[in-house]
């Protein structure tokens, strides 16, 4: 790892921060809600990409 790099590696007192500020932003009852959110998108997201890449193989 370079000189450089050091302030981009995130350790557990980075991490500790990230949390803080996202509870004090959003508050506790508001995370769940928006991980549901983040779940099903990504969920959208992988099926989408299946379905492609499906479409893909049946046209060659």
């Amino acid at each position: 790892m370079t000189l450089n790099m050091i302030p981009l590696a995130i350790g557990p007192m980075q991490i500790t921060l990230i949390v803080v500020v996202v509870l004090l932003i959003f508050g506790g009852k508001k995370i769940p809600e928006l991980m549901r959110g983040l779940g099903s998108g990504i969920k959208e997201f992988k099926d989408a990409s299946k379905e492609d890449t499906k479409d893909l193989k049946e046209k060659e």
